[in-house]
C-alpha cells in the first residue's frame, strides 16, 4: 500500500488489485487524499491467468494507457523442507510469487510498449541468498529474478524493468504470517522469530519511496535495508561461508521445535548484540498487488 501512496504523492492514478476489496479501498481512500485524481479498486487473484487479463483490459478501457506495472504479489514459507507435512500445498508459494507476476506482466506488455512503460516486480534478497527454512519461498523468488533479467534481455529499451529485492522490511510477513508445514496460512509468531532472529526490520514507508524513486529513474535493481547487499557478493564470491551461516543461524535438527530453533536464534542475538555494542559490524518489503498508470514526467525519462 505504501508503494500505492508513493506514486499517489506524485500524482499518478492507481489501479488497486489484491484478494481483499474491504483493504483495497482503504489504500484507494488515502491515495485520493494524497493526491491521486483517480483510483480504480479491483478485487481479483492475479495468481489465475483470466483475472489477470481481465484486470488489464479494464485498465485500458477506463484509462487507455498503462504506465508503470508494479507486481508485489507474495506469500511466505518458513519450515524446514524435512518437516513439511502437505508437500502440495506449497505450489501455492510458486503460483502467487511467480505467477502471480507473470501472468499480470504477459497481458500488459502490449501496453506499456506503446507507452515505453516500466515494470516494477518485487523479489527479494532470499532469491540470491539461501536462507534456511524458506526453501520454497527462495526457489520462487530466484526465478521471479532470473524471469524477469531475462524478459529484460528480450525486450530491450522498449520496457524498462525494476527489479526489486528488499531485505527485511515491515509487512504482514514480519507480522508473522506464513505458509505452515501443514499448508494452512496463518500467523506463527515463532516461526517469524525463528527466521528474522536479530537481524533489524526496514520501514515499510521509506522502503516504498525508495522503490519508487528507483522506478522514476529507470534503475535496473533495488535493494533496501542497503545492508543486505553484502550478502549478494558473499554468495558470490564465498558460498560456503553463507552456506554456513545460514545453516549454524536457522537450523537446530529436522523435526526440532520452533522453541528448540529459537533457542539457536537466540545465541546468535547476543552474540550479534555483543558485537554491534563494540562497534559497527556487517550485521549493524498483504498479498498486495498495483498496477499504476499515467505517471506524470518525472524529467528522468519516459514513464
Amino acid at each position: 500500500m505504501h508503494i500505492a501512496y508513493q506514486y499517489a504523492t506524485r500524482g499518478a492514478s492507481l489501479v488497486l488489485v489484491a484478494r481483499r476489496e474491504h483493504a483495497l479501498s482503504s489504500v484507494a481512500k488515502t491515495a485520493n487524499e494524497l493526491g491521486a485524481p483517480d483510483v480504480l479498486v479491483k478485487p481479483s487473484d492475479i495468481s489465475i491467468p483470466d483475472e489477470s487479463k481481465r484486470i488489464i483490459e479494464e485498465t485500458i478501457a477506463h484509462f487507455g494507457q498503462l504506465n508503470h506495472l508494479v507486481v508485489n504479489a507474495g506469500i511466505w514459507s518458513s519450515c524446514l523442507f524435512e518437516d513439511i507435512t502437505n508437500i502440495s500445498a506449497f505450489t501455492q508459494v510458486m503460483d502467487v510469487n511467480f505467477w502471480g507476476s507473470v501472468y499480470p506482466t504477459y497481458y500488459a506488455i502490449p501496453h506499456l510498449k506503446t507507452s515505453h512503460g516500466n515494470i516494477i516486480v518485487t523479489a527479494s534478497m532470499a532469491g540470491h541468498v539461501p536462507t534456511a527454512r524458506m526453501s520454497f519461498y527462495n526457489a520462487s523468488k530466484a526465478a521471479v529474478i532470473r524471469f524477469y533479467e531475462t524478459l529484460r534481455s528480450e525486450l530491450g529499451s522498449e520496457i524498462r524493468i525494476t527489479i526489486i529485492t528488499p531485505g527485511y522490511v515491515e509487512s504482514e510477513i514480519t507480522q508473522g504470517k506464513v505458509l505452515k508445514k501443514d499448508g494452512e496460512v496463518g500467523i506463527d509468531e515463532e516461526a517469524r522469530d525463528a527466521q528474522l532472529g536479530p537481524l533489524p526490520v526496514g520501514r515499510t514507508k521509506k522502503c516504498a519511496e525508495i522503490i519508487v524513486d528507483g522506478a522514476c529513474k529507470g534503475d535496473e535493481y533495488v535493494t533496501w535495508p542497503s545492508w543486505f547487499k553484502p550478502f549478494y557478493m558473499v554468495m558470490c564470491l564465498a558460498p560456503e561461508v553463507m552456506n554456513w551461516f545460514s545453516h549454524t543461524f536457522h537450523v537446530a535438527k529436522p523435526g526440532a521445535t520452533t522453541t528448540e530453533t529459537l533457542k539457536v536464534v537466540s545465541h546468535w542475538k547476543h552474540t550479534y548484540e555483543s558485537s554491534c555494542s563494540q562497534g559497527p559490524s556487517l550485521a549493524a518489503y498483504s498479498i498486495q498487488f498495483a498496477e499504476l498508470q499515467q505517471l506524470p514526467d518525472s524529467g528522468e525519462g519516459d514513464t
